[in-house]
This record gives structure tokens, sequence and C-alpha cells, in this order.
């Protein structure tokens, strides 16, 4: 044991040194923080585009004079508890695309060569009070756990949650942002023209024309309606799942480095 552990230690300095100056993390890890990116504004995109149309289709009258008499009808309103969803669904995608731009920022702070280079003088630093079998100071400690959690943290928390995702919610993901999409396609298809007009003819055409416009305009209000909440569901699941990316498991891993890292560097010489 006297042997291995210098030996050991050797081994994970080096790797630490070549890690900081190499980079085999960084780009991998800004890959899968693009890939991420791009799967939350595709989901903020068709967010906003539900969005519009739901709130075209509440802004909606329907004006008509049956026996001459003025009559406006407002059946968007139908739509708001459908519509305070979406936009909230919306939002939170907009802060998932801000987390992954975060995310791809600070990879690129912690691949800039003063941090490999602080990092570096750093662990030769530990590895010379190691030899010499001398206590380092607490703060020097303190130091170069963040050193270690500044280069490494972020890549490391990056491809982990993205292993994760790939493993476990991919195919979730894939199967809501379908149905949203669809449900999507699907109000831009029923949103119902606004200004409908009884054109002037006999008193009995203009009854029956109010009337099977009023029916239709309400069937297809429904219809967007229905088509709108189908969706409802998978977006609380998208939600799940990107909340789950962006803030969860990237903290879980983040203090697992942490711990890690620290025990390690506390480690007791014998």
């Amino acid at each position: 044991m006297h042997i291995v552990r210098p030996i050991l230690f050797v081994l994970a300095m080096a790797a630490i040194v070549l890690c900081a100056w190499f980079v085999p993390l960084d780009t991998p890890a800004s890959e899968r923080v693009d890939a991420g990116l791009k799967r939350a504004l595709a989901s903020f995109a068709t967010a906003r585009a539900l969005n519009a149309v739901i709130s075209v289709a509440q802004g909606t009258e329907l004006s008509a004079q049956p026996l001459g008499v003025g009559v406006n009808v407002a059946p968007g309103q139908v739509l708001d508890p459908v519509n305070d969803m979406v936009e909230q669904f919306s939002n939170l995608m907009l802060a998932a695309s801000v987390s992954f731009g975060l995310q791809k920022m600070l990879i690129g702070i912690g691949g800039y060569w003063p941090v490999s280079a602080l990092l570096t003088a750093a662990v030769l630093a530990w590895a010379w009070l190691y030899f010499r079998r001398l206590q380092p100071p607490r703060w020097f400690t303190s130091v170069v756990v963040a050193l270690l959690l500044v280069r490494f943290a972020v890549p490391l928390t990056t491809l982990g949650s993205d292993w994760l995702f790939q493993q476990f919610l991919a195919d979730d993901y894939a199967a809501s942002q379908r149905v949203i999409d669809t449900a999507s396609g699907q109000t831009q298809a029923l949103a119902p023209a606004t200004g409908v007009e009884t054109p002037e003819t006999g008193l009995l055409e203009k009854m029956k024309g109010w009337v099977s416009q009023n029916v239709d305009v309400k069937a297809r209000f429904e219809e967007l309606k229905a088509a709108a909440e189908q969706a409802i569901e998978h977006m609380i699941n998208l939600i799940v799942i990107f909340l789950l990316q962006t803030a969860v498991i990237p903290m879980l891993l983040l203090w697992a480095l942490y711990s890690l890292a620290t025990n390690a560097i506390a480690w007791p010489r014998r």
C-alpha cells in the first residue's frame, strides 16, 4: 500500500492536468448542450404558436343582426384556462433554453486557459505538499476543490444529465413533443374566421343563416378547446423532463462531484 498509494496519486494528478488542457469533455458536453437547447427552443416555438392561435380566438367576437337586433358573442373566452396553461408552459421552456445557454457559457469559461493554468499550478503544489507529507492549509484545499469544480463540474454534469435523458426520458420527450406539435396544427386549422356577417336576404334566410353560423362557430371553438386540452398533459410531461434535465439531475450530480472532490482531497495519508 505504501507503493500503490503514491502511484495512484500521481496518476490521478496527471489525469487531472491532461484533462484540463486537452479538454476531452468540453466538445461532447457542448454538443449535448446544443442538442438540449434545440429541443427546448422547439417546444418553446410550438407553445408560442399555440398561444398565438388561442389568443386570436379568444378575441374573436361573432357579430350578427337577426331580426334587426345586434348580437355580439365571444365564445373564445372558454379558452382562457387552456391559454393560461400554454403561456406558463412557454415561459418554462424559455427558462429551460436560458439554462442550456448558461451551461454552454460556463463550459466555455471553465475551458479558458487561465483556469487550466491555475488548476495545474494548484495540482502541482498539492502534489509537492503530498510528497513532503505536509498538511495543506484549509483555504488551499478549498481553492483546489473550487478550481476542480469550475473546470470539470459543468461538462461532467451536462454529460451525465444527457446520458440519463437518453436512457430514461428521450422517448417520453419525443412522444409529448409530437402531440403538442399535432395540437398546434389542429388549432390553426380549427381557428374560426372573425367578423361573421349575415347577408342581406329575406327574413327566413337571415334567421337560418344566423343560427347555422352561430352553431358552426360554437362547434369550432369547442373543437379548438378540445384539441388544445389534449396537449396539456404532454406539456406537463415536458415540464417535468426539462426540469429534471436542467435543474434536478445537474444539482444532484454537482453535489456528488463536490462530495467526491472534497473527500478525495481530505483522504488521510498513511
